[in-house]
């Protein structure tokens, strides 16, 4: 949970290894090319740049007065806002309120950056996203700091509010992450300390503070509605994991309801409003279609327009994926590519510019350069990402650091950072989970070091203490072993306000070094797997882990 870690300082050095870029026709190489064309947007060099001038007055971007999709050739306060938060986020864009060449290129960028369907169209979710990752909120402040008031109540402005809701929509609630604590923030808190047990006073003391920090564990609205786990009608009545991931699709689909776990009036009302916004039956029961129409377009690059993203080694794809079609295998495809270095739109059309990526891909990988995507180039794409379950990797012990350092840069929400998933039974987006200890448990499963799985820190120190699974806590880290961290301090591991990653390097006093999943980019950006700097001396604690 490396977003939640208020002590730690991230190395100022870059992560240790990076993917290989091309330079091919249709492999094109994004490192600094955000900045220089910043930097020629400024000078008036580029295409659909304009000379300063009084831009229209912003308006927020998910008010009723913006499009569902503000686009390319459009001028309004709306693309004002827009081009804030892109600067915001390092774009360097003249603000003129003109949707040009330049903006186009800045939301694109963004969207690659952020594992967003890459197709320069500003809709829900890039929307969402640019509020999420700061965009022009006050920048987060630790709940549980000295700087936060013991109690955080509507009305509150300021960094706090910025993480509490980020933790909110973490949990899965549909609110603006601006830094003010409004209406919707406070029937947010409201909802979420009535699905946690707590006082639903809306006033986010000690305990609800300590309860938004419990994300080691996937949330309730990671069970699929589709999967033998929610029933094949749900109804009003029905309560549960399954009921929240329908309030947050829902939401995703433009309703706003609570995300609470119960199917009472509300949901029923905005079941029946997407049912007819579908063509479905307003019956009021999601059943197969309207499960479905929920997961149409959405996740893992689905983005606008896009089928949703399939598996493509499932038997629901073609055993050759080829040019012309259009399907989720494509989509899934397409976010493959884009891992891996090109720079599609993630529309899920296999047309001409994807066919070329794939050709390049191939060359890369020393595979026949056909175009069609057969089962080796779908082994190579997935690649470390999926590796065959048996035989295991194998190495032991003695991999462990191997195999993680190999991953440092794997961005959260990627097709490879999801299939860390697979080692504790979760097929969710790391976007949505806290995933420090399934990384850590792929790790272990590549390696045969340790038969031990868990999506849970706590788990983890509780086996080695216990000497299980060839696991034991030791006081003499070494390059290899696990660390496990205990943010809130007493060693206990049980406040849910943990994390755990790799030993990398011990420099003989308190300080060492970390491989670590679900964590902060040292250079900003995206969570992933990246090398961090720790210590012992500090107010956190931590146990070490020997995997023998």
């Amino acid at each position: 949970m490396g977003r939640l870690a208020p002590l730690a300082r991230a190395e100022d050095e870059p992560p240790s290894r990076r993917h290989p870029r091309r330079t091919a026709a249709g492999w094109r190489i994004r490192v600094g090319t955000f900045a220089a064309t910043a930097a020629m947007v400024s000078a008036g060099l580029v295409l659909g740049a304009h000379p300063a001038a009084a831009a229209p007055v912003p308006v927020r971007l998910t008010s009723a007065s913006c499009p569902n999709e503000i686009v390319q050739g459009q001028t309004s306060g709306c693309v004002t806002e827009l081009q804030n938060l892109l600067n915001a986020h390092g774009a360097g864009l003249t603000v003129d309120g003109q949707f040009g060449a330049a903006t186009l290129y800045a939301v694109r960028e963004y969207q690659a950056a952020t594992a967003i369907a890459v197709d320069g169209r500003v809709g829900p979710a890039t929307k969402s996203k640019l509020y999420a990752t700061g965009g022009s909120a006050p920048a987060p402040v630790g709940l549980t700091s000295s700087s936060c008031p013991a109690n955080i109540v509507q009305g509150a402005k300021g960094g706090c509010v910025t993480e509490l809701q980020r933790l909110l929509v973490h949990h899965g609630y549909a609110v603006d992450v601006d830094g003010d604590f409004g209406a919707g923030t406070a029937s947010a808190v409201r909802s979420f300390q009535s699905a946690h047990g707590l006082t639903a006073d809306g006033q986010v003391g000690t305990n609800t503070k300590r309860a938004l920090y419990d994300t080691d564990e996937s949330p309730s609205t990671g069970l699929d509605l589709r999967s033998a786990s929610c029933p094949q009608n749900i109804v009003e009545g029905q309560s549960g994991g399954c009921v929240a991931t329908l309030q947050s699709l829902l939401n995703g689909k433009g309703q706003s309801v609570d995300v609470d776990g119960s199917f009472g009036p509300q949901t029923l009302a905005a079941v029946k409003a997407f049912q007819s916004a579908s063509g479905l039956s307003a019956d009021g029961q999601v059943g197969p279609n309207t499960k479905a129409a929920l997961y149409a377009n959405i996740g893992g690059g689905g983005g606008n327009g896009a089928p949703a993203p399939v598996d493509l080694t499932s038997a629901s794809c073609p055993n050759e994926i080829v040019q012309g079609q259009r399907s989720g295998c494509v989509t899934e495809l397409q976010s493959l590519l884009n891992h891996h270095g090109a720079d599609l739109a993630v529309d899920g059309d296999f047309g001409p510019l994807t066919g070329s990526a794939v050709r390049d891909f191939q060359a890369e990988k020393g595979l026949a350069v056909d175009g069609h995507v057969g089962p080796g180039t779908k082994a190579a794409l997935y690649g470390a990402v999926t590796p065959p379950s048996s035989p295991a990797p194998g190495g032991g012990y003695a991999k462990i650091l191997d195999v993680a350092e190999a991953e440092v840069g794997t961005v959260e929400g990627s097709a490879r950072a999801n299939s860390y998933g697979a080692a504790v039974g979760l097929s969710l987006s790391t976007s949505n989970y806290a995933w420090c200890a399934t990384f850590v448990s792929w790790v272990a499963k590549q390696t045969g070091a340790s038969s031990y799985r868990n999506s849970y820190v706590s788990g983890w120190v509780k086996q080695a203490r216990a000497g299980n699974y060839h696991l034991s806590v030791t006081t003499n880290p070494q390059p290899g072993d696990i660390v496990a961290f205990d943010w809130d301090g007493g060693s206990d591991f049980t406040g849910g306000n943990e994390h755990i990653g790799i030993v990398r390097t011990v420099s003989g006093g308190s300080s060492f070094t970390t491989v670590e999943g679900n964590t902060s980019n040292p250079n900003g950006g995206s969570d992933g797997v990246y090398v961090k700097t720790r210590s012992t001396d500090s107010s956190y604690d931590v146990v070490f882990i020997r995997v023998r």
